[in-house]
């Protein structure tokens, strides 16, 4: 049976259109030229940090987020940035007695905004700055099995990235569900493997309470 949900964050519970808007602001390229590299960064297969690379050689993320906090401009999301189908399907999956976590690749301070938003909600925030560990790394899912007080076998990730988030997880042996939303589930869905790995596809979070609820019935 699933007993835990684990949510990643980019594109699964927070919409990064604006933040992402932020970069090409930042890099002063126009937003749909950012866009259009984003997205065929990611159907070649490349790490989306290349996109930086290709406007600025030699670019650091990490440093550049320092810069932008320096001068007043730090990364940002906030409750406006969530999915509509957030609150209520964290809501609901609580209200049906399933532990709850949210673990992503996360810088420290992603991780504070993240407290402030579901501190009350969930029952883990972990971010991969917080653990020393990104995804698709392996020991993030150590970590993420080693918070959750349930064997990695009753633990349900959800995710947006088959390289990232599905692929990974069931590898450590726990089940995964793909959100058919944002550039990387916009762009992966209609591949093999997208359509034969995770246990549940899904167009939104809301159909996660039944989803779960069913699969849990037929594994009684």
């Amino acid at each position: 049976m699933i007993r835990a949900v684990v949510f990643d964050v980019g594109e699964c519970l927070v919409d990064e259109t604006r933040e992402y808007g932020t970069w090409a602001d930042w890099l002063d390229v126009p937003r749909h030229t950012f866009a259009a590299m984003f997205g065929a960064v990611i159907a070649q297969g490349r790490d989306y940090r290349e996109v930086f690379q290709e406007f600025r050689p030699g670019f650091d993320l990490y440093e550049q987020r320092e810069a932008r906090a320096a001068a007043g401009k730090p990364e940002h999301f906030g409750e406006s940035d969530l999915y509509p189908d957030v609150r209520p399907a964290l809501a609901q999956l609580r209200g049906e007695g399933l532990w709850l976590g949210i673990a992503g690749n996360q810088t420290v301070r992603a991780g504070g905004i993240l407290r402030s938003l579901f501190a009350d909600n969930v029952d883990l925030i972990g971010t991969s700055d917080d653990w020393g560990a990104g995804k698709p790394d392996p020991e993030f899912f150590v970590r993420v099995a080693a918070a959750v007080p349930f064997r990695p076998e009753e633990i349900l990730y959800v995710g947006d990235r088959v390289d990232n988030d599905l692929r990974p997880g069931a590898a450590a042996g726990m089940h995964t569900a793909l959100v058919h939303r944002g550039p990387w589930a916009t762009i992966q869905w209609n591949t093999p493997e997208a359509r034969e790995l995770p246990t549940f596809r899904i167009e939104s979070l809301s159909e996660l309470p039944e989803a779960i609820a069913k699969f849990n019935a037929t594994a009684c």
